[in-house]
């Protein structure tokens, strides 16, 4: 049982580095690198685009290699890789060689989803909660970025930002593969179990829900993962521009914040956003269990009209309002995470779960990337004002298309009961 625990526990933290080293940059360019290298946010957010495309693009072969071969043994790839890659972006010298680090990153980064998921809703019961607990985990990876770089930033350097978190995923790895070394082997039974789980697949009704639901599933993995990006990513660039009268005030007033200087106003920056991640990431494990008692539908309508009225209410707000109204809207941003990989979990096969959960990642991931470019189009020409309108209308789509969905999702093993 301590082994088992041990297990979920380091598959937590591997969503927790996963997100980390994504978001990373997120903070360094905001808050220093623009003026660094000279560079305006929204060229410097050019240089992070082709590493969330990896992120989505690579995430089927990370799938695809893991149900042929290990997902234990993925999962090692995942921590030594990515942590060697953020050491090697400690020492970029230019846009361009950090723009590589982070496609390179994205490359490792995409095994984690597919694989790691995978192994979640495979291995143990209670999936809603499961997966909202490592969902929580990889928020507070979102938000530790923030905290992190801020902090570095204020008291060190944004490069000990990739490589202390580098050192620690290399050594997280050699961990995970000496708990789980006798796992680490090909699993010869998977095309057999594919087989005849494809077997069992026979009624029309059950193909016809099935469709249905997919169609649902990868529809609103693309545009959540947009609203996902935009919060993430621009948060930290959201709270400089709103919250500079709020941030100043709090590093004059508490030594305990930032140090006692209103020269640490990124510390400060870097800590209210890691609070609005770290409470907002609680919805999932409101999510979690509510989607274990009530299932998708009605709780995905309820997040999406979270973000509607939220996002709706953030326009032109500053300082205190502005933060406790973002919190409103990453609330329901980083509630709707668990919703789609629920439906996935309940509704795959066991012997290609890793794979499907690839495709997803790679709908999901891909928009992650397209909307990078978005968001600096829209912020360089109308301001983030007009971001909160088209994520309202992005959130009002969610819903009408989860309004849709079945009350009682098709699952593999309920066909097979009725099959027989």
């Amino acid at each position: 049982m301590a082994r088992d625990r041990t297990y979920f526990l380091m598959l937590n933290i591997g969503h927790f580095m996963d997100h980390l080293f994504t978001l990373i940059f997120a903070t360094v360019a905001a808050l220093v690198l623009y003026r660094e290298w000279g560079l305006g946010y929204a060229e410097l957010i050019a240089y992070a685009t082709p590493g969330f495309f990896a992120f989505g693009v690579f995430s089927l072969p990370a799938g695809w290699i893991a149900d042929k071969w290990s997902r234990d043994g993925m999962m090692c790839v995942f921590f030594i890789g990515i942590g060697l890659t953020a050491i090697a972006i400690g020492f970029a010298q230019t846009p361009l060689q950090i723009g590589f680090g982070l496609f390179v990153v994205g490359m490792f980064a995409a095994i984690y989803h597919p694989v790691g998921l995978a192994i979640v809703t495979t291995k143990w019961r209670n999936t809603g909660m499961r997966i909202a607990a490592n969902g929580v985990w990889g928020n507070l990876g979102v938000a530790s970025a923030a905290l992190i770089a801020g902090y570095l930033i204020d008291n060190s350097s944004w490069r000990m930002a990739y490589i202390l978190p580098g050192c620690f995923s290399i050594a997280m790895g050699f961990a995970y593969m000496a708990l789980r070394w006798k796992n680490i082997q090909i699993e010869h039974t998977a095309p057999k179990l594919a087989k005849e789980t494809v077997k069992v697949q026979a009624s029309a009704t059950y193909r016809a829900l099935l469709i249905r639901v997919s169609v649902i599933v990868f529809f609103t993995t693309a545009v959540s993962s947009v609203i996902f990006q935009a919060t993430t990513f621009a948060l930290p660039k959201i709270f400089d521009e709103r919250l500079q009268g709020l941030a100043t005030e709090l590093s004059a007033w508490t030594d305990i914040i930032a140090g006692g200087g209103q020269g640490d106003v990124a510390t400060v920056i870097g800590t209210l956003a890691f609070i609005v991640f770290a409470v907002a990431s609680i919805a999932q494990l409101v999510v979690g269990s509510l989607l274990d008692r009530f299932g998708p539908r009605i709780v995905f309508m309820t997040v999406a009209t979270i973000q509607v009225v939220f996002f709706l209410a953030m326009q032109g707000l500053t300082d205190g309002i502005a933060l406790a109204v973002a919190l409103g809207f990453m609330l329901g941003a980083f509630g709707q995470i668990p919703i789609n990989d629920y439906m996935i979990g309940k509704t795959a096969s066991g012997a290609y779960r890793a794979r499907i959960y690839g495709v997803r990642y790679v709908v999901s991931f891909t928009a992650l990337a397209v909307s990078l470019p978005f968001i600096a189009f829209i912020y360089q020409n109308w301001g983030f004002d007009t971001l909160f309108v088209i994520l309202a209308v992005a959130a009002a789509v969610i819903f009408i298309a989860v309004s849709i969905l079945p009350k009682k999702l098709p699952t593999p093993e309920a066909e097979a009961v009725a099959a027989e």
